[in-house]
């Protein structure tokens, strides 16, 4: 395996500022107690987004047409299965740099933590710092390496699995394999799951509470197919908890009637019990997503939304928007000037890293998979209770007619093999929950669907099979010019 000289923090690769290792990291207080560790943590998660190109590289994505949407190439580079020719914002280097960022300060948390005297003052602190470190080079592992096989993880090259802080702007890091990487997401996440304290966090939504790491274990055993330990995570997320008042109640009354504005502000509030952690990224897909030209047709609208599904009802999704622009209100984009007079600056998204929607439905998979198809459908309809209606003009879930039976799964995907249309049901309501937020991609990734993409005159068409290596996202240019081998295409 080849050794890598790799450029680790985002402050280089946006600035190129030579200086930038002479100051401490994220240019805060030299750390010297519990709370200035604390203050460094924040730093410790992607300040980025993966959305914009694992939204495009799905199956979520069609081609509006000429003239009906922003041709950009975040956008339509991803559309095409082609390397991205940007590094700005929503772009996967922005997003791979962000990441090894988010881990330097993790690792100088960690590194001055083995020093102190006193270090039981300091154990919530590790624990959080273990738990963004594994968390960072678990989503760069999803897109920049092949998924995990059993099979083939001892031989699939991995991403270079950082555990020390950065004295020198240019070191050498190793790739290793995807089963060490693994192996050592693992490591990082059982030790400090235990750690953590809730009781320290002032905003708790914004940092990794035991219940953000259940969730966050839960979607990492599911990629490795430990499917026990998947149930075992998310039902601590839920434990004591009636799940269906975590959930967001897309077919109430009050939801429904929302303007706008208010039901975007509601999909990231803090307050929000869907909404299990969350990270402001800089982002600018919160003002573009609707407008770009390859995203939500109304093709891909009549099938995800209007077409019979398994209930029998509607999905209560708002849709806004027309031909052009169709949506969902999610994310509110906010711009930070660069300075007090200056016109230009830095857009930010909140975003939702972990939902009570996917744990649950994470949940569902994993006892399909198990072959506890009872508790799956439960699964199936405790979800559905909240997402269902009979129509607009009808916002009502009836359980009696909309109730998800082994019968009824298996006349609607027309398929005996009752597990198999378990997964597919959870698959399909993930796919539209999902909408507009990348996680459509990682279950392509996880079950190697394939995804075509056609232009809308037909003469086009991009094809991305279940063994396609362009489902494993390039390295960034300098990184394999340093001497690193290529994800192979």
């Amino acid at each position: 395996m080849k050794n890598l000289l790799l450029v680790l923090t985002l402050g280089v690769f946006l600035a190129g500022c030579s200086k930038y290792l002479e100051e401490a990291p994220d240019q805060r207080a030299v750390l010297d107690s519990p709370e200035k560790v604390s203050e460094l943590l924040t730093s410790a998660y992607p300040k980025a987004s993966y959305y914009a190109f694992a939204e495009a590289m799905s199956d979520n994505a069609g081609d509006k047409g000429p003239g009906m949407g922003t041709v950009t190439f975040m956008n339509l580079d991803p559309w095409t299965f082609v390397d991205v020719r940007s590094r700005s914002q929503d772009t996967p280097d922005f997003y791979w740099y962000s990441c090894y960022a988010a881990i330097a300060a993790a690792n100088r948390a960690l590194t001055y933590i083995a020093t102190v005297t006193d270090p039981e003052r300091y154990q919530s602190q590790k624990g959080e710092a273990l738990l963004t470190r594994a968390y960072a080079h678990f989503m760069l592992a999803t897109f920049f390496a092949k998924s995990y096989d059993e099979y083939t993880a001892e031989t699939d090259p991995g991403i270079p699995y950082v555990t020390k802080p950065e004295e020198e702007l240019l070191v050498k890091y190793e790739r290793k394999t995807v089963a060490y990487t693994y192996d050592m997401i693992e490591q990082d996440l059982l030790a400090g799951l235990p750690l953590l304290d809730d009781a320290r966090y002032k905003s708790a939504k914004y940092h990794f509470t035991k219940s953000a790491a259940h969730a966050f274990a839960a979607r990492f055993y599911l990629f490795k197919k430990s499917y026990d330990k998947v149930i075992t995570h998310a039902n601590q997320v839920f434990i004591g908890t009636e799940i269906s008042t975590m959930l967001r109640p897309n077919n109430s009354q009050a939801f429904l009637s929302m303007e706008y504005f208010e039901s975007q502000a509601e999909y990231t509030k803090a307050e929000n019990p869907a909404n299990i952690l969350l990270v402001e990224a800089a982002s600018n897909w919160g003002a573009s997503y609707q407008s770009l030209r390859f995203g939500l047709t109304s093709e891909l609208l009549a099938q995800l939304m209007f077409k019979p599904n398994v209930t029998g009802g509607n999905f209560a999704y708002l849709i806004y928007g027309q031909e052009s622009s169709y949506n969902i209100p999610k994310f509110r984009t906010h711009f930070v000037r660069s300075g007090l007079n200056a016109n230009y600056g830095i857009s930010y998204n909140m975003i939702p890293l972990f939902a009570a929607e996917e744990v649950l439905l994470n949940r569902a998979e994993a006892y399909a998979m198990l072959g506890n198809y009872s508790a799956s459908i439960a699964d199936l309809n405790t979800f559905a209770s909240k997402k269902i209606f009979y129509s607009q003009n009808d916002p009502v879930y009836d359980p009696e007619v909309h109730q998800i039976t082994s019968s009824r799964l298996i006349g609607f995907y027309q398929n005996p093999d009752l597990k198999a249309c378990l997964v597919n049901t959870v698959l399909d309501f993930k796919r539209r929950e999902f909408l507009f937020e990348g996680m459509r991609y990682l279950d392509i990734l996880r079950h190697r669907l394939p995804v075509v993409h056609e232009t809308k005159d037909r003469l086009e068409k991009y094809i991305l099979g279940p063994n396609d290596l362009r489902r494993t996202i390039q390295l960034p240019q300098e990184v394999t010019m340093s001497g690193l081998q290529q994800n192979p295409r």
